[in-house]
């Protein structure tokens, strides 16, 4: 049996690794296809050394990212409600229904800050009302709004 080679990732390889894996393949995979096309580079102390400090930037890139995304939470719970305007007919029932890309006009209005719209989650809405609406701010901040539905 062949003995395995340890090689670092340049890129994202799919069902291999990510940018900066440290993964052990076989010796020919690593000489015929991830070296030559620059995916990977054999495994020496100083290339461990790049990888730890490119770890650390992207460790400090992400605590910032969640920061932000706090500091945005903490911004859409100070603005409390946002009104969203449908038009309606009997009892109050909507024509159509509230979707997500109506919430992140509603909130990039409100804000001026872009949110998009697959990471919002809005309930069936199909009669004006309050309702509460998840919004994904980064993977691990979730912001909960108020979402007021009127007619107008």
């Amino acid at each position: 049996m062949a003995k395995r080679v340890q090689v670092v990732l340049n890129e994202d390889v799919l069902s291999l690794g990510r940018d900066g894996d440290m993964v052990e393949v076989a010796p020919g995979y690593a000489r015929n296809f991830l070296l030559p096309y620059g995916k990977a580079v054999p495994v020496t102390p100083a290339v461990m050394k790049q990888v730890e400090h490119r770890r650390a930037k992207e460790a400090e890139r992400q605590a910032a990212l969640k920061q932000e995304a706090l500091a945005f939470r903490t911004a859409l719970d100070t603005i409390g409600r946002f009104t969203v305007k449908k038009q309606t007919g009997d009892d109050n029932v909507l024509f159509g229904t509230v979707t997500n890309g109506d919430v992140a006009e509603v909130i990039e209005e409100a804000t001026k800050k872009e949110v998009d719209r697959r990471d919002i989650t809005v309930p069936d809405i199909h009669r004006t009302g309050n309702y509460k609406v998840s919004v994904k701010l980064h993977s691990e901040v979730t912001a909960e709004i108020n979402l007021e539905v009127v007619s107008y």
